[in-house]
């Protein structure tokens, strides 16, 4: 990522935020903590475990990285990574939350993993006991008292695996968005990646930028779960009846936020956009909403950064 210092400044005009929302629903949450003996093997088990998670349009769930967690955080006292998965569907949660940690997590060098969804938080608990992950152990496996937790230890080759004997579930916020309307794709990707920056600061939510910006359903293909956004795709522009891209506008990148709370979700989404704001070459700040086809929730970006806009 460029540095935040090195980012260009927009001019004195502010960047028109539009008077409108986006559409956030409830989905089952959890929050996992993958920790290893050095920063990289954390990472790149979080990486692996995360996979194809960045679209609720197709399993496996979504999987978003949170972000890194300090030694002293962590029950082991090793460097690690907090990871989200979830998913509107409890039973599907449940299958990839075991499938992401038995293959993303199990067979890296040296790792662990621990719940880390907030106790007061929890609704209920996925249990390792039977699952694909507790049955590698092959009988060996012993369920034990460690790092204040109650885990079970799984021989590796490389000394044991140490995973919690149970993982809790709670209910989260999903579709919190912002467009970043931009005369460019370098300005709008400068803008969307200081927007991440800043949203990595706010505890218990996850931020990423999406090119692909989906709409619910289709005009020609009818039963696809989610289509290009065409009013908001600048290299259609020409092409599309009641286009939202103006002349000067390039590029759109869509910054999405997940999060454990409502609350959390809103302040990172404040952050995020004044932030991306503050780049040169940002024309316009917008939201994807669809006629409440994907939540019945909403975030009003103008309570967000006030009426001035």
């Amino acid at each position: 990522m460029v540095e935040e210092g090195s980012h260009p400044v927009a001019k004195e005009d502010p960047v028109v935020v539009d008077d409108t929302f986006c559409e956030v629903f409830t989905a089952y949450f959890a929050r996992v903590l993958i920790t290893a003996a050095t920063s990289r093997w954390a990472m790149e088990s979080t990486l692996e475990a995360k996979g194809l998670g960045r679209s609720a349009t197709l399993p496996p769930s979504e999987a978003f990285i949170e972000r890194e967690a300090r030694t002293t955080e962590t029950p082991d006292g090793r460097p690690g990574w907090l990871l989200q998965i979830a998913d509107r569907k409890r039973n599907e949660l449940e299958y990839w939350l075991v499938a992401r940690i038995r293959k993303g997590v199990l067979p890296f060098p040296t790792t662990a993993v621990f719940d880390a969804f907030p106790k007061e938080n929890v609704e209920y608990s996925v249990k390792i006991e039977d699952t694909p992950i507790q049955l590698f152990g092959d009988g060996f496996e012993e369920a034990v008292e460690a790092f204040g937790r109650r885990v079970y230890r799984i021989p590796r080759m490389d000394g044991f695996f140490y995973v919690e004997e149970k993982f809790g579930i709670g209910k989260g916020v999903s579709g919190g968005n912002f467009l970043i309307m931009a005369d460019s794709q370098g300005s709008a990707l400068l803008a969307g990646e200081m927007a991440l920056d800043a949203i990595k600061e706010i505890p218990f939510v996850t931020g990423r930028m999406a090119s692909s910006g989906s709409k619910v359903g289709g005009h020609t293909y009818t039963e696809a779960v989610a289509t290009t956004n065409d009013v908001y795709c600048p290299a259609i522009s020409d092409k599309v009846k009641h286009s939202e891209v103006g002349r000067d506008v390039n590029c759109v990148y869509e910054i999405i936020v997940n999060g454990l709370d409502l609350e959390h979700v809103k302040s990172a989404m404040r952050v995020g956009i004044e932030k991306a704001r503050c780049a040169r070459g940002v024309k316009r700040i917008t939201a994807g909403n669809y006629g409440g086809k994907l939540g019945s929730g909403r975030i009003d970006l103008r309570d967000l950064v006030g009426k001035q806009s």
